[in-house]
């Protein structure tokens, strides 16, 4: 089970059935990393301008991106060997941010539906929080595509357009 902290920033009003559908991407992300425990998430949708401020603020990098994660479990080599601590029996994941602009150019970029987009970051996030990373890493990029691509499949999200 995981449980959202919601926050909207924009005026694009996000749906129950989108807040839906991204729950079970992230469920479906735990279910495959055999994760034993419930989860809480902080999850913000910004716009570009809102993450260029996050960005920068947070990795001196000054420029708005799709997504950013912000883990705060502490991993040494793998999932089993995270440490953590319970709040209502919720293990606190960390946070997704996630600019719907640039969501929304990039599901046009790849001829895709915004929804296919949205579901892609939240695996993709997801894997963050739970300690993966492709940063200068091919075999870690390698292995975040093949786990989102597989999360997605198993939920039916596909990349062709279905809006």
């Amino acid at each position: 089970m995981v449980e959202f902290i919601l926050e909207n920033e924009t005026d694009e009003e996000i749906s129950n059935e989108q807040i839906d559908e991204l729950n079970r991407v992230c469920c479906e992300i735990m279910k495959n990393e055999e994760c034993n425990f419930d989860a809480e998430i902080s999850f913000t949708f910004t716009d570009n301008e809102g993450i260029r401020e996050i960005n920068r603020e947070y990795r001196d990098i000054d420029r708005a991106t799709d997504v950013l994660s912000f883990p705060m479990l502490e991993f040494n080599d793998d999932i089993e060997d995270a440490e953590y601590e319970t709040e209502n029996g919720l293990v606190m994941l960390g946070d997704i941010v996630i600019s719907i602009e640039r969501a929304r150019e990039q599901a046009e970029e790849f001829g895709h539906s915004l929804r296919r987009e949205l579901a892609f970051l939240t695996a993709h996030s997801m894997l963050h929080l739970l300690g993966y990373d492709h940063v200068d890493d091919a075999v870690g990029e390698k292995m975040m595509i093949e786990k989102q691509d597989r999360a997605l499949n198993n939920l039916g999200i596909k990349r062709e357009i279905d809006e």
